[in-house]
């Protein structure tokens, strides 16, 4: 009798057995198939300037095998934002158009900026590499634009800049008042840059105005988020590309402020007016107000386009 019921008991489990693998759904197939590709996946602790908040465009991800189209977002935008230097990950078996949608958005600039808007200064990238393999192995290799020296630099001065103009017991707007004004005080606009491509400033970068009192607009927006990062206060980059510009081949950009619930814009550059000479206006138009307002002063004698920034990537200002 025992030994009939091991029997029956065999046939059972084998016919079980069967019947997974020949039944087996695409949900536990994905699942084998997740857990051989991770074994593959190297994954590093992201470096000091790692964002730790989410937006709506992008977020951080800790599962890297895309399904969709915001899933590649998502990890591109984690590894950028981890400050990796590359990265590998694999695409889902039933993600058909997951090559084809990789494929996508390395070849949108575009689009990378908007990405490479919502890291660190530090973090973000001058180049971006994706190669693809028809397996469906995707490499992502990330060349940062701040080396190491300038880092260093800048970080020196601006945790002095700090201890010499801010109070720790003050307001962040009231900080983020000083830093604005001390920025504008001692930065010129590089015309030069601006017009020609060319300058003897490291202008586009945090490091222009800190040491050589020249910026264009990036300058400006770098040096702001790293002093608002300092703060612990929520903010990213924000970009109106050049096809959003009319008869230009500049984007523009500014820094959204997240303050007593709310998301603000800061712009220091349209605060920091061009003039002849060596006098150095300081203006507070731009600074820390409401997309509406924004609009609004936009909208004067003369039609501002700088601020047509894409809603559906910066959804926060609405």
């Amino acid at each position: 009798m025992i030994k009939a019921l091991k029997c029956l008991l065999l046939i059972a489990t084998c016919a079980l057995a069967i019947f997974l693998i020949v039944n087996i759904d695409p949900y536990s197939d994905a699942f084998i198939t997740n857990i051989m590709m991770s074994s593959h996946l190297n994954i590093q602790d992201g470096n000091k300037y790692e964002i730790k908040e989410n937006f709506d465009f992008v977020s951080e991800v800790d599962e890297y095998t895309p399904y969709s189209y915001n899933d590649l977002l998502n990890i591109i935008y984690t590894a950028i934002n981890k400050g990796w230097d590359r990265f590998t990950f694999y695409c889902a078996s039933e993600y058909s158009e997951c090559i084809n949608d990789i494929t996508k958005i390395s070849d949108d600039e575009t689009l990378l900026t908007h990405i490479n808007n919502f890291v660190h200064p530090f973090n973000s990238f001058t180049n971006l590499k994706t190669i693809v393999a028809s397996t469906g192995e995707i490499t992502i290799e990330i060349n940062y634009l701040y080396n190491a020296e300038q880092i260093a630099k800048i970080e020196n001065k601006v945790d002095q800049i700090i201890k010499d103009q801010i109070n720790t017991y003050d307001s962040p707007s009231t900080k983020i008042k000083a830093i604005h004004d001390y920025i504008v005080s001692n930065t010129q606009y590089d015309v030069e840059r601006n017009t020609t491509g060319d300058s003897n400033y490291l202008s586009y970068l945090a490091y222009g105005p800190l040491f050589d009192g020249y910026a264009t607009c990036s300058g400006y927006t770098d040096l702001m988020a790293i002093f608002l990062d300092k703060f612990g206060i929520k903010n990213y980059k924000v970009a109106t590309t050049a096809d959003r510009i009319s008869n230009s081949n500049n984007g523009h950009i500014w820094n959204a402020v997240y303050l007593d619930g709310e998301w603000l814009h800061l712009d220091l550059t349209w605060d920091d007016p061009v003039s002849d000479g060596d006098v150095n206006y300081i203006t507070h138009s731009y600074f820390l107000i409401s997309t509406e307002k924004l609009i609004i002063l936009d909208e004067g004698l003369v039609k501002v386009e700088d601020h047509n920034f894409d809603r559906s990537v910066y959804t926060e200002l609405k």
